[in-house]
């Protein structure tokens, strides 16, 4: 027998190292059609939050959901070496033994890197579990492993030989303090106060000025020009004329370029092209005007501004610069303003545009046939208004830069000579070949961007450049799930090296689902204190609950609003069935016997009915990735239809003994056991344990095959539709007339519904309260209620005081109309309207609508009573 009370936590550890165990997550199933799904590798550093409990959710439910469908179904697993997250906490580690990574040595500051993920690097694959997600284990990779370390060489080494990737001088995102490129996903603008500063710029032959405003004075010591509009009339005649720069003494011309807004400011800007995209955009157009770099890496300034501005720091430049102007007269004004500065999400550094040399790989050329693949349909979105997202961005790809200034991670494989050359190769020795024995060669210093090899996940975590096994059988990869906002860095550049590589599209679906928000709507944050940590709500509700709660606010194309009720909600609905099985159990109910009993009676008829259809519907919202609605139709069933009704319904039928009573087991057994099982991939630890529960079993229910089954054709939906729809009504009767709750009264009937009442007395009895059905006419105070066109009577006046609850419904009602009627004054009055706030008029019109629903209900009540 169950213990009374459900504890989550035992069960939970109990199951998962049993399954893990027992190999149950990757079944040999060689001749099974094969299902894949490759995990999004979260990084080695990382810890679950609660994206990660969505995103994992959602793949788990689908894998057990095939698993169960008899499918090979596989999970890969692995982790991301996460080059700038890792190196970072690396040395925040080795900074607190007094040592830098540069006091230590490239070398041995990457075999301390090692030493950290060997013994802190497997946190989140722990929580993982805790989660419950069933991956492939066995087989976890990890992208810094040496073997796909090998494939990143070997794509490297193509990608160049084919002149798809090269060396180039560009403008980057440049971290200061890390002192490296860091891509546009690693990158948050952040709104500050900040300042325009109104500049003159002399011209050169003294005739007056133009006034430019920029949020970055420092960096006019490296403008190379100023630009105009070529249509805009005021400085038509002064295109081609020269401006004396008025910190450095240099002249810059005037160019025509229609970056210059004649709307924007003055209509005037300056071109800085080493430190700004814009401005990088304008000198391709504009060869001539050159670019100088006034920036070193740590963003202090460097030799090519006058001396009294080498050495400082940015913002200390900033400061002499805007003072030594204004000294000149040349600072106009200083205007303040709400401005958008980009910071590194990880040092918190503010970004600068640098140029540098970096490797980059032919993006736009790539990109051709993985949109073509999307287009023709090879590789699906879903929703797929994300389609749109996907090809606005391949069709404006820029040159993709993959290296980064670091030393954790792949090192590229590029071997530089004395007089300029470079040797791209998949090793020293080859590369050594290529250049000729007696030529020094010294090895790129720069790693790969952990996105290059994030890309090649789908296949090479499969065995590529091999021809394995597991690649003929698993790749393309079935679903992809992943949020919406990596679609960019990580969806599109699998799609491209998928491609390239193996001919195939990487996934043949991709589901994208929305972001984790509170209850209200915002954005988590820790600054903000509304962050949810999902394994403190699997602490205080258990993992089944937080998974279940993840999957029911999984609609389609929106956010998840997540609040704590509805979690605790879900872990009563746990209870619920978990009090189920017990009662079961009391009843001699054990496990199915496989097979969908043929039962007589009209009540078990009808709850095979209703499984069939939850099954049904649960398969093809799966099918159709409505987690949610999937959800809700196991919610539904599971608490209303199989708790609520059928185990009441079937009390008086268990206590008949005989026939009956042996249907009713068998058929209560089986239904249970379907619900079991469509309950599985939602909450898969207290499915387990209630499967075992019930009674010894063949297989675990992890292994359990997927119920299908049709009931046979049966009135009992209607029968049974219009028994509940009674009891019900009399409920609410009783209910809404305060009837004492130990009360039993007759129920009037018209004759031609006696024979098929008396069926169902002991249902009514138990359920509804009612003492006799009676055909003659109710007298006296009586509560009338409409069922199915029928109209039925119960008579009140032995158990309330007819004429005090008239007065109290009375009252009620007209106090619900008063209050609805205010209300809907206020939303008829255009001030307010137009003052309050979104929220507030909302509120207002959900207030209105249920106090009106209360006063009909209450008059509806009134007129029970005549």
């Amino acid at each position: 027998m169950l213990e009374k009370t459900f504890e989550p936590g035992p069960i939970e550890a109990r199951w998962y190292a049993h399954w893990e165990r027992t190999g149950a997550f990757r079944p040999e199933r060689p001749d099974a059609p094969p299902f894949t799904i490759v995990l999004p590798p979260p990084n080695v550093t990382g810890t679950l939050h609660i994206g990660h409990a969505l995103n994992q959710t959602l793949q788990d439910i689908l894998i057990r959901w095939k698993r169960m469908q008899g499918f090979d179904a596989r999970w890969v697993v692995g982790t991301d070496h996460a080059g700038i997250a890792t190196q970072m906490v690396v040395e925040r580690t080795i900074a607190g033994q007094g040592l830098t990574r540069e006091a230590m040595g490239r070398e041995a500051f990457v075999a301390t890197v090692w030493d950290w993920k060997a013994q802190s690097g497997g946190a989140i694959t722990r929580q993982m579990r805790r989660l419950g997600t069933s991956c492939d284990w066995a087989n976890e990779r990890f992208t810094m492993d040496e073997a796909f370390s090998k494939a990143v060489t070997e794509v490297f080494v193509r990608l160049h030989a084919e002149g798809l990737l090269y060396r180039d001088k560009r403008l980057v995102n440049w971290d200061p303090k890390f002192r490296s490129a860091i891509s546009d996903l690693e990158v948050e603008n952040r709104e500050v106060q900040g300042h325009f500063w109104h500049l003159r710029y002399p011209l050169a032959d003294g005739s007056g000025h133009l006034v430019v405003a920029t949020t970055r004075p420092e960096t006019m010591l490296g403008d190379t020009a100023v630009a105009v509009h070529p249509e805009d009339a005021r400085y038509r005649h002064l295109v081609g004329r020269m401006v004396a720069h008025p910190l450095t003494g240099r002249q810059i011309p005037v160019i025509a370029d229609s970056w210059a807004d004649p709307e924007l400011g003055t209509g005037v800007v300056k071109i800085t092209p080493a430190h700004d995209f814009n401005d990088w955009a304008v000198y391709e157009r504009h060869r001539e005007i050159g670019w100088i770099n006034i920036l070193n890496p740590d963003a202090s300034l460097n030799d090519e501004v006058p001396a009294p501005y080498r050495g400082l720091d940015r913002f200390e430049a900033r400061a002499r610069v805007v003072a030594d102007l204004e000294a000149l007269g040349l600072l106009e004004r200083v205007e303040d303003k709400l401005i958008q500065v980009p910071h590194g999400d990880r040092s918190g550094t503010v970004i600068e545009p640098y140029l540098t040399d970096q490797w980059y790989v032919d993006a736009a050329r790539l990109a051709v046939e993985a949109r073509n693949a999307v287009a023709d349909g090879r590789t699906r979105f879903v929703p797929a208004s994300w389609e749109k997202t996907y090809f606005n961005w391949l069709d404006g790809i820029q040159p993709w830069c993959i290296s980064r200034q670091l030393w954790w991670g792949h090192r590229i494989p590029a071997w530089h000579a004395p007089d300029g050359r470079c040797f791209v190769a998949r090793s020293a020795a080859e590369a050594q070949a290529m250049a000729g024995p007696d030529v020094p060669l010294r090895q790129d210093e720069d790693v790969l961007d952990t996105w290059f090899s994030s890309a090649l996940w789908p296949f090479v975590t499969l065995g590529w450049p091999e021809r394995t096994p597991d690649l003929a059988r698993h790749y393309p990869g079935d679903v992809l799930v992943t949020a919406f906002d990596i679609i960019f860095f990580w969806v599109a550049r699998m799609m491209m090296q998928g491609l390239h590589f193996t001919g195939e599209v990487p996934f043949r679906t991709v589901y994208c689902h929305g972001l984790v928000r509170d209850a209200s709507g915002a954005k988590m944050s820790k600054s903000k204190g509304n962050a949810i940590d999902p394994l403190v709500l699997v602490d205080r509700f258990g993992a089944d609950a937080v998974r279940f709660t993840l999957a029911a606010l999984e609609s389609q194309g929106r956010d998840v609003k997540l609040d704590e009720k509805r979690v605790e909600g879900y872990r009563n609905f746990a209870t619920k069935l978990w009090n189920a099985v017990r009662f079961a159990q009391s009843q001699g109910i054990g496990a199915g016997a496989g097979a969908p009993p043929s039962p007589a009676h009209p009540v078990n008829r009808w709850i095979l009915g209703e499984a069939a259809a939850m099954v049904a519907a649960v398969s093809g919202h799966l099918a159709a990735f409505r987690f949610d609605q999937a959800a809700d139709a196991l919610y539904h069933f599971a608490w209303s239809r199989l708790c609520d009704w059928y185990l009441e319904l079937s009390k008086p039928l268990l206590a008949s003994e005989g026939a009956e009573a042996d249907e009713t087991r068998a058929t209560a057994a089986f239904v249970l056991d379907a619900t079991l099982k469509a309950l599985h991939p939602f909450m898969p630890f207290l499915s387990e344990e209630l499967w075992h529960a019930q009674g010894p079993r063949a297989t675990d229910l992890i292994l359990a095959p997927w119920p299908a089954f049709a009931a046979p054709p049966s009135d009992a939906a209607d029968e049974i539709g219009w028994l509940i729809d009674l009891i019900s009504a009399i409920r609410s009767a009783r209910t809404e007339l305060s009837v004492p709750p130990a009360a039993r009264l007759p129920l009037h009937a018209p004759a031609a519904l006696e024979a098929r009442l008396l069926a169902h007395l002991p249902a009514l009895e138990r359920l509804a309260r009612v003492s006799a059905v009676r055909t003659d006419p109710a007298t006296g105070g009586i509560a009338q209620i409409v069922v199915a066109g029928e109209t039925y009577a119960l008579p009140m006046g032995d158990v309330i005081d007819l004429a005090a609850e008239r007065q109290r419904l009375l009252k009620a009602a007209e106090a619900a109309e008063r209050e609805a009627a205010g209300l809907a004054g206020r939303l008829a009055n255009p001030g307010f309207l137009e003052r309050a706030k979104p929220e507030a008029v909302e509120k207002a019109r959900a207030d209105h609508a249920a106090r009106a629903a209360e006063a009909q209900r209450l008059r509806a009540a009134l007129a029970r009573l005549g």
